[in-house]
Formats: structure tokens, C-alpha cells, sequence
């Protein structure tokens, strides 16, 4: 496969090179000092392999991401200035830098907090199938992560998208709701979700919740997954990806806000 993108990151203290498909989707990270290639998605061995020739050095060990030890489980136990497991859906819009006084009253806002709310809370409601969920998760340059959701199959960020009563249009990367003029908002999902993979180490799978709205017409999305608020409840029936102390893990590294703070 041409077009793979290797890009060097430093996290905690470790210099790894994380592989990406061209679609954005982290495909495998290697690990300089132990000669590791941790791969993320299975089928790319070859192409991750041959992108990662020019650098690599010695013999290559390649096989799926290690498990944490118990010093990682240890970022369960985090300042509460670090941990992220309290943040409610919307709380980086209740956040945002003080401007003139209609800033935080006006419709698109109240909108996109309510959009929020309501599907953080049915993503909560999923934790009793085993799912662990994190909101408002911010990112260095300004961005967030609505909602980020680790559970059996997998782990996924989730945008949440106001629509309320109106006609979802999409046409990737485009999305047009009502009669807004279409904009790229694929681009930014598959974004935040490839910035989350690198972060955690983990395949990431982008999600877009349309909140509320009357009629989807859309083209293939093959690497996003679109979903009405109230196709929520049914990602509990998903598995088959993560056992349970896997997702524990994940939701430890994913609570801590130093994870975030190189991506």
C-alpha cells in the first residue's frame, strides 16, 4: 500500500514512530530501544514493515501492543488536576475564554451543549455492558474530543453533531445540515480519532452522532461510523475486539490528561 506516513512522537519520555494509513488510521508504532513493532491493525505487516525500513535498526520484533504493567495501572491512582474520569459532556463549552455577554447564550451554543448532553448520556448508560466513557476530552491547539468511548469492540472517538429536526446530507468529507452550506467535517473526525490512536496506542475508529435529526441522506463512509442518538444503545450488542482488562487499561492511560498533552 503507497502513501503510509511515518511520524516521529515523544511521550512520557519514549521516542516511538507511529505508522498511519493513508486514510489517517494508526496502523502500528515501533519502538526504538526495544526494536518492537507494535501492530494496531491486522492485514498491513508488509506495508507497515517496508515504511519503517529506512529507520529501523537491528532485528524487528513485531506483534499486537503489549499489555500494561502494573506500573501503568498506577495512572489509575491520579492528582485530581490529572484525571479526566470527572468531566461531564459539554464542559469545554462551559470553558471556553470569556467574551461579550450573548457569547454563551446564543442558539448554535445552546445547540451544540445540548447535542452534547444528550448523547454523553446515553454513552453513559452503556457502561453497565461493559464500556468506559470519557467527555470533553481537550487537545493541545484548541481541539476536543466530544466523547471518547472504550468497550468491547474497541476504541472510539465521538463527535456530537446538533441536529435537530432537520435533513443530514453527507457526501464525504462534506456534511450539510439543513440548509447550511456543506463543510468538511469528516476531515476533523478522522483527525481527532487518529490523534487519539497515537495518544493511546490503540486503533482508533472515528464515530459521528447526529443528535436529533429528521432524514439522513448519505454516500459511503467507509471509515466512519454514523449514527443517529438513537442507534446509541445498540453499540452494547458490539464485541470481540477487547477483553476486559484490556479496556480497563486503555481507560486508565485515556483518564489521564498528560496523554493528551503531545498529540
Amino acid at each position: 500500500m503507497a502513501g503510509l506516513r511515518v511520524t516521529p512522537v515523544h511521550r512520557h519520555g519514549q521516542a516511538r514512530l507511529y505508522v498511519s494509513l493513508p486514510d489517517g488510521r494508526a496502523a502500528a508504532w515501533y519502538d526504538r530501544d526495544t526494536g518492537r513493532v507494535a501492530l494496531l491493525l491486522a492485514g498491513h505487516e508488509d506495508e507497515v514493515l517496508a515504511a519503517l525500513r529506512p529507520y529501523a535498526v537491528g532485528k524487528l520484533h513485531v506483534g499486537p501492543p503489549p499489555v500494561p504493567t502494573p506500573a501503568d495501572l498506577v495512572r489509575l491512582f491520579l492528582h485530581p488536576d490529572d484525571d479526566l474520569a470527572p468531566n461531564r459532556p459539554g464542559e469545554t463549552l462551559l470553558h471556553e475564554p470569556a467574551g461579550p455577554a450573548h457569547r454563551f447564550t446564543t442558539a448554535p451554543h445552546r445547540r451544540a451543549l445540548a447535542a452534547q448532553q444528550l448523547a454523553g448520556a446515553a454513552l453513559d448508560r452503556l457502561e453497565g455492558a461493559g464500556w468506559r466513557v470519557l467527555h470533553a476530552l481537550a487537545l493541545p491547539g484548541g481541539a476536543t474530543i466530544d466523547h471518547l468511548l472504550v468497550g468491547p469492540a474497541g476504541v472510539f472517538t465521538v463527535r456530537s453533531l446538533p441536529t435537530r429536526g432537520r435533513r443530514v446530507r453527507i457526501a464525504d468529507p462534506l456534511v450539510a445540515v439543513g440548509r447550511a452550506a456543506p463543510a468538511p467535517l469528516l476531515r476533523g473526525i478522522r483527525h481527532e480519532a487518529e490523534r487519539a490512536g497515537l495518544a493511546l496506542a490503540a486503533a482508533v475508529r472515528p464515530v459521528l452522532v447526529l443528535v436529533g435529526a429528521e432524514r439522513v441522506e448519505r454516500g459511503p463512509v467507509p471509515d466512519v461510523t454514523v449514527l443517529k442518538d438513537g442507534d446509541i444503545p445498540g453499540l452494547a450488542r458490539l464485541g470481540g475486539v477487547l477483553k476486559p482488562a484490556d479496556v480497563a487499561s486503555l481507560y486508565a492511560l485515556a483518564r489521564d490528561r498528560r496523554t493528551w498533552l503531545r498529540v
